[in-house]
């Protein structure tokens, strides 16, 4: 089998690492063009690019792979490159471009996509965010035969994963990318033998991941607790949550929603009690949130009890809450 791969992120790199350990040949990788990143803003390339240069494989980073588009060039280019690959298969995953019908029909068992949901819950760029957002228990990865739809392709093989309660996006999202390398391996295995059966996504349950802005990353006390706890979660490690006290912007890393019968009548936002193990801040529907792991601005991430020696808070004060 030979086997091009496109794919951009650290979730794609553990499956093309999981392909390259099962001793299969990658001759091709596509991943987005080198990005500014870090304080200094140099230019950065992808962790599959990475991969793909340590182990010697050649790289195509076309902007676009519209051959009609504004960078037509570069996908005339990469098409070259797809072409002299001659791919029986082309494994797609967290790639960042869509793919054309002309790049689906080019190898010779189409292009697969590792998703990181259970389609069709949660089609679409954030997958893993929205899943512990919305307090799904359980999430999973499909294998998909990619059509030109956004994930909406045959299934081919289906894996659950349990989504704990003290999971972040990081946590989860490292399950589900060795999940992830482990069924494209079977898969890969399989396509030869015509032993994977594609199934038809369902009509109903279909939901949206929408890619997560940085707006959204401003907490609304008025939201209750439990909403919050979970958006925390989602949130870290990116673009992670804040909250506005003393008129800085503060980053809340980690929180824990209080029992439902704690008691008390601040208004949503209001701090209740400062202790070592946590700022309790009253929330919507008289709930409370606990901040366990905080961050100020140019500061480390701490815990409350080494955070609250550089930063004076006391019960009865305000963080702020954002504008209706």
């Amino acid at each position: 089998m030979r086997i091009g791969f496109a794919g951009t992120p650290e979730f794609a790199r553990t499956a093309l690492q999981a392909l390259l350990d099962d001793g299969q040949s990658v001759p091709l990788v596509l991943t987005q063009p080198d990005r500014p990143a870090g304080r200094g803003m140099k230019l950065q390339a992808s962790s599959v690019k990475q991969l793909a240069v340590q182990q010697g494989i050649d790289v195509a980073q076309p902007t676009s792979l519209r051959l009609d588009g504004r960078f037509a060039e570069e996908a005339e280019s990469a098409r070259q490159q797809l072409e002299q690959a001659q791919l029986d298969v082309l494994i797609v995953a967290a790639y960042g471009l869509l793919l054309p019908r002309w790049v689906l029909e080019l190898p010779r068992y189409g292009c697969l996509n590792i998703h990181a949901s259970l389609l069709p819950r949660w089609r679409g760029a954030a997958p893993i965010h929205r899943a512990i957002e919305a307090g799904d228990s359980s999430t999973g990865i499909t294998i998909m035969q990619m059509d030109e739809g956004l994930d909406t392709g045959d299934m081919l093989l289906t894996q659950s994963l349990d989504i704990a309660p003290y999971d972040t996006t990081a946590s989860l999202h490292d399950r589900l990318a060795t999940l992830g390398g482990r069924l494209i391996v079977d898969a890969v295995h399989q396509l030869p033998h015509a032993t994977l059966q594609r199934v038809p996504q369902p009509a109903d349950g279909i939901s949206y991941a929408h890619k997560i802005g940085k707006a959204e990353s401003l907490l609304d006390w008025r939201e209750p607790a439990d909403v919050l706890e979970r958006r925390i979660r989602a949130f870290n490690p990116f673009p992670v949550a804040q909250a506005s006290l003393h008129g800085q912007m503060l980053k809340i890393w980690a929180a824990l929603a209080l029992p439902s019968d704690t008691e008390h009548t601040a208004q949503p936002g209001q701090i209740v009690q400062v202790q070592n193990n946590g700022i309790d801040v009253a929330c919507g529907g008289q709930t409370a949130l606990r901040l366990t792991t905080l961050q100020r601005p140019g500061g480390k991430r701490l815990d409350v009890a080494q955070w609250l020696h550089g930063f004076a808070v006391q019960a009865g004060e305000c963080f702020q809450t954002p504008q209706a």
